[in-house]
């Protein structure tokens, strides 16, 4: 009996280990564990908390619709960084043409823009310089060096921007030396 046992108790641990394997990560536990890091990435790429929250969101709202999609629950964290750098590049891009048709309407009828008080306080701080100098260095390695300041581990940034993971660690060294370059040529 105690033979038959020991069988039926191996055969019940390996179905509930498997049941585990076959159990999803659900959104609410994807979003609770990434939002953090899906808004600073969005927030290092558009450099505006609003624009990044805007981002943020939509890369959620795919998570939502693709979840049943992804490989792996590995996957999750890696995808949804993807999805946050495109999402964020669009938003430039579309800034940028916004800003573009403002700046034309500006010289054409002579408008000045005023700065806000919030933009004056990162001025005064310093956080505009960083961006700028953030903003010079060139992709992927600006991406490789944000995502690693994020706690990404090189997997994980290789999987993100579709990249050698031996490459990784030369793009975040690089990157490094780029941005510090551009940092301090800039606060001199």
């Amino acid at each position: 009996m105690s033979e038959s046992y020991n069988i039926f108790v191996d055969i019940m641990s390996e179905q509930t280990a498997a049941s585990r394997a076959n159990e999803r990560i659900g959104f609410e536990e994807a979003f609770a564990l990434h939002h953090r890091t899906v808004f600073r990435v969005a927030r290092s790429v558009v450099s505006d908390p609003g624009i990044a929250e805007d981002v943020s969101q939509e890369a959620f709202i795919r998570l939502f619709k693709h979840l049943d999609s992804l490989a792996n629950d590995e996957m999750v964290k890696p995808w949804l960084i993807r999805v946050t750098i495109n999402l964020a590049r669009n938003a430039i891009r579309g800034t940028m043409r916004a800003n573009t048709r403002e700046d034309n309407y500006v010289k054409e009828y002579g408008l000045q823009e005023r700065s806000s008080v919030e933009l004056d306080f990162e001025e005064s701080a310093g956080v505009n310089d960083i961006y700028r100098a953030l903003a010079q260095v060139k992709e992927p390695l600006r991406s490789c060096l944000v995502l690693k300041q994020q706690g990404l581990s090189y997997k994980e940034i290789a999987a993100s921007l579709d990249l050698n993971v031996a490459s990784i660690g030369t793009f975040v060294a690089r990157a490094r030396q780029e941005f510090a370059k551009h940092y301090t040529g800039q606060t001199r």
